[in-house]
């Protein structure tokens, strides 16, 4: 298992992930600095999740490199016009007390403005601010027309993933991997609603694994990228231990096989 999945405009992202959202003030910068200690280089936030400042002040004082950490932030709904877009960008980055993100996404799927806003991170991504662009509950036919549309492909659609809903987005995740777009799963625990599930459970114990590391492994022989969230020290710590062993194709039929439909999140079918 790599540590690093590709980007097809150029560079690496981490195979997994730190999520922030619910995590706020004093949680979320504690929360930070601990993923950081544990090795996690891909933190993910969010303008909505209203706590860009405690992140962006952990990850300065972190005294790692700026360079070695790969930061994602995200525009939301009310900011999808095309200025209206880059200053959405300029707050974020000023709240962040960086000079750009290395991952700036659309947050959900609008085509009334959704449009607007691609067109406003193209240049974003032109003048530096944004090393990659990227999208969030994007379907398939939200991809292709913006695709179409502006002739440039995001560099990631981030996504619920998880087994639960396996075989509702194996379209998303095969039409993305068919674009070279990296699939990023947020709720990959499926908000820890999948660690008491008996496969999982069955699984965690013959390999001595927590279910969380199972779930997470799971995810990353799909070739996702995780992006788990926890204000738990240990559980920082555990849910980054995953790259000392692997699932076997039995085990991941097992995984798949548990999916119910049920989601943890809004569909962005629902999103036109």
């Amino acid at each position: 298992m790599d540590d690093y999945l590709n980007l097809h405009d150029g560079g690496q992202l981490p195979a997994i992930g730190f999520g922030t959202w619910k995590l706020q003030g004093d949680d979320a910068s504690n929360a930070v600095s601990q993923a950081l200690e544990a090795g996690y280089r891909l933190i993910d936030t969010a303008a909505i999740y209203g706590n860009e400042k405690p992140v962006g002040e952990a990850i300065v004082s972190s005294g790692i490199d700026r360079d070695d950490i790969f930061v994602t932030t995200k525009l939301w709904n009310d900011d999808q016009g095309y200025d209206s877009a880059i200053e959405a960008l300029d707050l974020s980055l000023d709240k962040l007390g960086l000079d750009y993100v290395d991952l700036y996404l659309i947050h959900w799927p609008d085509s009334t403005t959704h449009h607007e806003a691609w067109k406003a991170m193209i240049e974003m991504q032109k003048s530096g601010k944004a090393i990659h662009i990227g999208v969030s509950n994007f379907t398939v036919q939200h991809l292709k027309d913006l695709i179409a549309m502006s002739g440039v492909k995001p560099a990631v659609n981030q996504i619920e993933f998880h087994p639960g809903i396996y075989d509702e987005q194996k379209d998303i995740l095969e039409f993305c991997q068919d674009q070279e777009i990296v699939v990023e799963a947020y709720s990959p625990l499926a908000q820890a609603s999948l660690l008491e599930d008996e496969t999982v459970e069955e699984i965690a114990e013959k390999l001595d694994k927590t279910p969380a590391q199972v779930l997470l492994k799971w995810a990353m022989q799909h070739d996702t990228v995780p992006l788990p969230k926890s204000g738990t020290i240990e559980r920082i710590y555990s849910n980054f231990d995953v790259f000392d062993f692997d699932l076997d194709s039995e085990d991941m039929e097992s995984l798949n096989s548990i999916s119910s439909g049920d989601r943890v999140t809004h569909d962005p079918h629902s999103h036109d």
